[in-house]
């Protein structure tokens, strides 16, 4: 396994691991923002702060305020003295459309990411952008 393989393998078990602690049913999803060796940032799905923490509604619907993890993290950043102008996100699953915009404007250069969304327009858009698009298989092995 080559190095870089190994350390993507590693940061996205810690965002599968940071993932746990959302409070949603449907899907818990981990992010963190790599940069120059540290973790800058991190996030996972959720209300905004001082919200209650159920991500969905009584039919099981996500509620539409609810933050993904890459916005989380991103909007994080955004108010700490880091920047993640060229830095490498882990997300457990592939961004949607939204989140892929905010990706481009935050200036990540490298997303990589474990289970495919339903939707694949995001990931599209940020190779339309020239982001390095990286998929891993089994973060655990």
């Amino acid at each position: 396994m080559a190095k870089q393989d190994k350390i993507d393998s590693l940061y996205m078990r810690m965002a599968h691991i940071w993932a746990e602690n959302s409070y949603c049913q449907r899907r818990q999803v981990g992010a963190l923002l790599v940069k120059d060796k540290m973790i800058i940032s991190d996030g996972y799905n959720g209300t905004p702060s001082g919200f209650e923490n159920n991500c969905e509604d009584e039919n099981n619907v996500s509620k539409p305020y609810v933050l993904h993890a890459e916005a989380n993290a991103i909007s994080k950043v955004a108010r700490s003295n880091n920047s993640s102008d060229g830095a490498t996100l882990y997300v457990t699953d592939s961004p949607c459309m939204e989140c892929s915009k905010l990706i481009i404007q935050a200036g990540i250069k490298r997303v990589v990411y474990n289970r495919e969304y339903r939707l694949i327009d995001g990931i599209e858009l940020l190779r339309r952008a020239g982001i390095e698009i990286t998929k891993i298989d089994d973060p655990i092995g």
